[in-house]
C-alpha cells in the first residue's frame, strides 16, 4: 500500500479547510455576528447604567459605579465614543 504524497495530503488538508470554512458560513456566520452584536449592546448598555453620570445620566449612586471603575477603565473612551457619535437613521434600522 502506497503512502499519500506530500502534495496529496496539502490538497486533502485545503480541501477539508475549505469544506469547514464553507459549512461555518453557512451554518452559522450569521448566529455568530448577531450574538456579538448582542453581546457590545448588553455591555454598552451596562457601562451606560453604571457611568451615565460620566455623560449626566444618574441613574445609579456614585458608590456602585466606583467600585466597577477598575472593571470599566478600558471601555470608557470606546464607550464615549459610542454613545456621542452621529446616527442616521438607515444605522438604527440594522
Amino acid at each position: 500500500m502506497s503512502e499519500m504524497s506530500e502534495k496529496e495530503k496539502s490538497i486533502f488538508k485545503k480541501a477539508v479547510s475549505f469544506f469547514k470554512d464553507f459549512t461555518y458560513g453557512m451554518a452559522t456566520h450569521g448566529m455568530a455576528r448577531h450574538a456579538l452584536k448582542t453581546r457590545s449592546s448588553m455591555e454598552h448598555l451596562f457601562i451606560l447604567i453604571t457611568m451615565g453620570d460620566m455623560l449626566g445620566v444618574p441613574i445609579l449612586p456614585p458608590y456602585y459605579s466606583m467600585r466597577l471603575l477598575p472593571f470599566v477603565v478600558p471601555q470608557i473612551t470606546t464607550w464615549k465614543r459610542r454613545m456621542l457619535r452621529e446616527r442616521e437613521l438607515m444605522e438604527s434600522m440594522y
